[in-house]
């Protein structure tokens, strides 16, 4: 079961907790730029149509944070697949940032791990195991998409996806890739055109132009 939720939303309902900031961004709606409307009648082409979001604005919660008041969860190096690959200190979550491939029927969305949801932390159980769900306010939910995510797979406000973690190599290239500052693919492609940049020219008898 998957629900929609977003930046900025406010408690309402069976949605308690605001989502000014996220279980690893305590300025989140900030960081990405602003309230990422999801009227449709308000998004054009994935994102609202008041600001540009500085944050990739497909993203998704899934129901684990690995991160403690200070450090880690003590099971979290155990259960969390990429951790030591992962792992750059006490401070930063190893699953912030993950790619999620999120299909609904033969159509299938690509997202950034951002918040820990709905409604728990500490499922891991289910998020890298083969346990189902908790019951909750919302049919069972497991996962909880964008706005963006929405209506690239034609949700409704609540619906039945099925989702898996996927490797940077293996997310096409699509609407998911084209924004944000903790985007994957907009950091390599700074980084590829840096190095463009900064590599010497050299002219026809193979010396370094000056």
């Amino acid at each position: 079961m998957t629900t929609i939720f977003w930046i900025g939303e406010q408690p309402s309902g069976n949605n308690p907790v605001p989502n000014h900031t996220s279980s690893w961004d305590k300025q989140w709606t900030r960081n990405y730029g602003g309230f990422d409307d999801p009227n449709p009648a308000h998004r054009s082409n994935y994102i609202p149509v008041k600001f540009t979001p500085r944050q990739n604005p497909f993203y998704c919660a899934l129901p684990y944070n690995d991160k403690a008041r200070i450090g880690h969860r003590p099971e979290a190096p155990r259960v969390v697949p990429w951790f030591n690959e992962a792992y750059q200190g006490p401070a930063a979550s190893t699953c912030k940032d993950r790619w999620v491939a999120i299909r609904k029927g033969n159509r299938t969305a690509y997202a950034q791990w951002e918040d820990a949801g709905p409604f728990r932390t500490d499922h891991w159980q289910y998020v890298f195991g083969n346990e189902r769900p908790k019951s909750n306010l919302n049919r069972g939910a497991g996962l909880d998409v964008s706005p963006a995510v929405r209506d690239y797979l034609g949700l409704r406000q609540t619906d039945v996806t099925d989702w898996r973690f996927v490797t940077f190599g293996d997310v096409p290239r699509g609407p998911w890739s084209a924004l944000g500052e903790n985007n994957t693919f907009v950091i390599n492609d700074r980084k590829k055109g840096v190095k463009l940049v900064e590599a010497p020219r050299r002219n026809n008898t193979g010396a370094i132009a000056r």
